[in-house]
């Protein structure tokens, strides 16, 4: 049955694929006939993802994407692929006045270095195959959304936007195209911390035109869309998945 967004023949590496909106969308690539190699620091939840990928073929690989001797053993791993989704990420909400140089540090070693490294190593490497595609998981907190608290992580985004643009540009002659998915709020373990009572959350979803929360699932399949032929004209693009939030 024809499908312009089959994933058949394609081999796709997704980092932070131990839960959330990396784990869904290792399964919905393996769905669509995709080889998966997934990556994650949890041995246990990695198990659990790759229990769960249809077909046969995959490979998980533990690893720090913060340690350079974990990348490079990751690397030593890889042959070539066909996708990346650069999905490994965490959270952090402090007022400005607490954002202090060393949480920085932290939080841009994980949102923003680890992933923008670990695709610098992969093209010098010759591991992106030529009509290769890149996917960034940003958020719209780095795209237009400035809540109260989210200084540092929308910094990141920001950042991991704008190198997306230029990764883009500079890699559109190898035929490796590079673009972003930046989500709203997102029903993951990220915002399932405690921090806001479960009153504060549905009044929150008021915000949003379409009254929910997005599901993993809402931003696997944009992420899908960017990783298969259907998108095979675009680059340097970021993708807003998020019920219509920056409408308002």
């Amino acid at each position: 049955m024809y499908n312009p967004f089959s994933l058949e023949g394609k081999t796709i590496l997704v980092t932070g694929a131990s839960s959330g909106i990396g784990q869904a969308t290792a399964i919905e690539c393996s769905k669509l006939g995709a080889k998966l190699i997934v990556t994650g620091r949890n041995a246990e939840r990695l198990d659990k993802t790759r229990g769960l990928l249809q077909g046969d073929g995959h490979q998980q690989i533990l690893a720090e994407l913060t340690d350079a001797a974990q990348v490079q053993a990751l690397l030593d791993q890889l042959h070539e692929i066909d996708g990346l989704v650069l999905c490994a990420g965490k959270g952090m909400t402090f007022p400005f006045v607490f954002c202090t140089r060393d949480k920085f540090d932290d939080l841009f070693d994980v949102n923003y270095f680890a992933p923008v490294e670990l695709l610098r190593l992969l093209v010098k490497k010759k591991k992106l195959r030529k009509s290769s595609s890149v996917v960034f998981v940003s958020s719209i907190g780095g795209n237009g959304s400035y809540n109260y608290g989210n200084a540092i992580y929308g910094a990141t985004k920001a950042a991991m936007n704008s190198t997306m643009k230029f990764c883009a540009k500079e890699l559109a002659d190898k035929r490796i195209r590079v673009n972003s998915v930046c989500p709203g709020m997102v029903n993951t373990k990220l915002i399932q911390n405690g921090a806001i009572s479960d009153e504060q959350q549905r009044l929150d979803m008021e915000r949003y035109p379409l009254k929910r929360y997005g599901e993993p699932n809402d931003i696997a399949y944009g992420i899908i869309y960017l990783l298969s032929n259907a998108s095979s004209w675009v680059t340097g693009t970021s993708l807003t998945i998020d019920g219509g939030f920056i409408l308002k």
